[in-house]
């Protein structure tokens, strides 16, 4: 019984997904423009190659500014609700805080935070 249903259920999932994949591209407008295949560049033409590689230390920068900023967010919702929290809440993100200042000690240990 429970099988059956399972199955209705996923196989009308996959039928929507394909009904609505098949109606988008039959009324998408459609332009086979070269320049569409062109690197854009805040609109200058480039010059060389486009197709360069970078240092692995932008991304990690990049990743660790990420998971700062989604820390920012959960300190943000969690001040919001702390008078309902009592101290499971404050031990919850002191323990929180301590796992992530143990990150940034690492990442600064292993110099992942400085420019060469």
């Amino acid at each position: 019984m429970y099988f059956t249903l399972l199955v209705v259920v996923i196989l009308t999932a996959l039928a929507l997904v394909a009904v609505a994949l098949g109606i988008a591209r039959a009324i998408s407008p459609r332009s086979y423009n070269p320049q569409k295949g062109e690197a854009y560049e805040c609109g200058i033409p480039t010059r060389g190659r486009s197709w360069m590689q970078f240092k692995v230390g932008y991304y990690l920068f990049a990743i660790l500014f990420l998971m700062f900023d989604v820390e920012t967010v959960f300190l943000f919702s969690w001040a919001v609700v702390v008078q309902d929290l009592g101290l499971y809440g404050l031990a919850s993100i002191v323990f929180f805080l301590v796992i992530l200042v143990l990150g940034l000690a690492y990442a600064w240990r292993k110099g992942a935070l400085e420019w060469k």
